[in-house]
């Protein structure tokens, strides 16, 4: 057997050890539909827009209103699971956003639509900073690979259900392509229910009193340079994330002049190639660190989206996309450094407050590219998005080699 084979039976082993491995799936399996029927949505845009008279700036917008509630509910996610424990926020949320899905799937009106849609968007964000701490607290030494795992399995949702709910979309309705997820959001809640614990932080909680020494620590701890450094590269990396996957199979579809079967094949290309990245860079964050990983990944987002206006073959366009599904990488690497680097007592809590602060700037991304689209500057709108990319690069040459 080679090295590097056994090294990966040894990481495989360390990570199902001691019934670590039920957690591990189940987990994964919950952040798989989580994250997979949120990137459904962009997908299924051309439908959506059909069936409830929405423009390019209207359709932007219901992207960035779910992102946006995505955002709103990453601190009370965090802070409940401080409080609550990790087991019961994870089961709570899947169990929530499988009956919301199935409300998207009823929707009869533009605001049955919206408001299902936002409800979805803040429901699953509980699933957010919970997936990271619960990974970390129980993979002491291989948190970065067990992260980068799950991650992977979002992308494997995002490569599938998307695909699927186009496929479904076009022979039968786009509310079966939303509907066919909410038996699966059922069984993954009650395998949570069964299997994964309660708490696995410690019994105490820096937030069991909201006042304002509270709010004071937990500024505290977030303050720290390295940590609002990589905040900073994470905000920058996913409002350029959230701008392109929220319009590239729309963006295939009108400017390249692609079939939205293909433009959705595409698309779901784009997050297959994503299953490899992510565990790869939550290796590569555990070998090499982050300094040393997101540089790399910064320059391939940059040189995809800023080339991307340029090329119109079928065959350019996937290897742009495999280019592309770089970006993916750099949320293992980000999130977890972030997780190691608060306080055990306030880690959800931190962490939720980060990834609100970032997700909601980072959520007008596909309003400001919806508006640029209605306005004739869709080949802009990636340009600019690359460029938004390229100053992230910025923040990385400002880290501190030793802290990260």
């Amino acid at each position: 057997m080679s090295r590097s084979a056994s090294s990966v039976g040894t990481a495989i082993s360390e990570l199902a050890r001691d019934g670590r491995g039920w957690i591990l799936l189940l987990v994964a399996g919950g952040w798989f539909l989580s994250l997979g029927v949120r990137l459904t949505f962009p997908a299924l845009l051309p439908y959506l827009r059909e069936a409830f008279s929405l423009g390019l700036t209207g359709a932007g917008l219901l992207v960035s209103v779910l992102w946006v509630a995505y955002a709103l509910g990453q601190l009370p996610g965090g802070i409940l699971s401080d409080r609550l424990g990790e087991g019961r926020v994870l089961f709570a949320s899947t169990a929530i956003c499988g009956l919301l899905v199935a409300l998207v799937a009823l929707a009869w009106s533009p605001v049955v639509l919206f408001g299902a849609v936002a409800l979805f968007g803040f429901a699953t964000a509980f699933y957010g900073p919970v997936r990271f701490t619960i990974l970390s607290d129980i993979y002491e030494t291989r948190d970065g690979t067990a992260i980068g795992v799950t991650l992977a399995a979002g992308e494997v949702g995002n490569a599938v259900l998307p695909v699927t709910a186009g496929i479904v979309a076009a022979a039968a309705t786009w509310r079966l392509g939303f509907g066919l997820t909410v038996p699966l959001f059922a069984l993954v809640a009650v395998g949570i229910l069964i299997h994964v614990p309660t708490r696995t932080s410690g019994e105490t909680s820096a937030v069991d009193d909201l006042s304002i020494e509270t709010l004071r620590y937990v500024l505290r701890a977030i303050g720290q340079r390295a940590i609002l450094l990589v905040t900073a590269v994470q905000l920058l990396v996913f409002f350029a994330w959230q701008g392109f996957t929220g319009f590239y199979p729309t963006y295939l579809v009108e400017i390249k002049e692609l079939s939205p079967a293909t433009a959705a094949t595409l698309y779901g290309v784009f997050f297959a190639a994503g299953i490899l990245v992510q565990p790869l860079a939550g290796a590569g964050v555990d070998r090499f660190g982050a300094k040393r990983t997101l540089p790399l990944i910064l320059v391939v987002g940059v040189l995809g989206l800023g080339a991307l206006p340029l090329v119109d073959s079928l065959v350019g366009l996937l290897a742009l996309t495999l280019l592309l599904s770089g970006m993916i990488g750099v949320t293992p690497i980000t999130q977890t450094f972030l997780a190691n680097a608060l306080p055990t007592d306030m880690k959800g809590t931190g962490l939720g407050v980060l990834r609100t602060g970032f997700m909601l700037l980072g959520a007008t991304s596909p309003t400001i590219v919806g508006v640029l689209a209605d306005a004739n500057y869709f080949d802009e709108a990636f340009v600019l998005l690359a460029a938004v990319v390229a100053l992230g690069a910025v923040f990385v040459v400002m880290l501190p080699r030793e802290k990260i």
